[in-house]
């Protein structure tokens, strides 16, 4: 090899800190993963949804919840250990009220997604993978976020802000610490992580239709299409 070595940037995707016990799942957390499994016709499809649970709930793939999921599964700790570490939405440490995502991949890299990272990296003072002191912040270098038409993209608990300019990056962090209110570009207004991932669980905050749901960007083609009366053909035999 010559002193060359594959470089991830993903060094702690495949451990849980399993020193740290403390949690926050009680009896109302088992009920609600309880309801999950029940949801699908072989219980253990339910286990992503139930991750997530478990992260809205202690803020990070915890012990306890891992645990909590074998129980109610009816499958060992070691399966569950082995999905939730699978999956980089899962986190292995504790994640920040609100956890911030910069896409670095081919597009949103040559608009300068790397230089945000950079930016945003610095202005928290963490790296990627880490969360600040005050668990104000998490950061999170992204893998495409399906948004190449907004390119560079951030999220923001999982929500969309499109068209990132270092400028907006630094005002999206001062306004989120300063707990103003921050609407995302196509969604909902920010709320938590927590709640976010309450959401992925399965359990709806009401806010789906809050927001456009589509940009100009993504639009444009329709438009076009409308406007010179443009349609598919109508489908028939051959």
């Amino acid at each position: 090899m010559s002193g060359h070595e594959f470089q991830s940037f993903f060094p702690e995707s495949g451990t849980v800190d399993m020193t740290d016990t403390t949690t926050n799942i009680d009896d109302t957390t088992f009920a609600e993963l309880r309801q999950l499994a029940s949801r699908y016709p072989e219980a253990r499809s339910a286990l992503l949804p139930m991750l997530h649970l478990v992260q809205s709930v202690d803020g990070r793939i915890s012990p306890v919840g891992i645990e909590a999921c074998a129980e109610v599964l009816g499958i060992t700790a070691a399966q569950v250990s082995g999905v939730a570490t699978f999956y980089t939405m899962y986190r292995r440490r504790p994640g920040g009220k609100h956890h911030i995502g910069v896409c670095t991949t081919a597009l949103c890299a040559v608009m300068g997604g790397d230089a945000l990272l950079e930016q945003v990296s610095e202005k928290l003072g963490i790296q990627p993978d880490e969360t600040t002191p005050d668990g104000k912040f998490s950061l999170e270098r992204l893998e495409c976020n399906a948004a190449c038409d907004f390119a560079p993209v951030m999220m923001v608990n999982w929500e969309f802000m499109d068209n990132m300019t270092p400028d907006k990056a630094q005002q999206l962090i001062d306004d989120l610490a300063a707990d103003a209110e921050v609407k995302s570009t196509r969604g909902a207004t920010i709320t938590s992580w927590r709640a976010a991932e309450r959401v992925l669980a399965g359990f709806p905050d009401g806010r789906a239709d809050e927001g456009p749901s589509a940009g100009e960007a993504s639009l444009l083609g329709k438009s076009i299409a409308d406007e010179k009366g443009w349609a598919a053909p109508k489908g028939g035999k051959s």
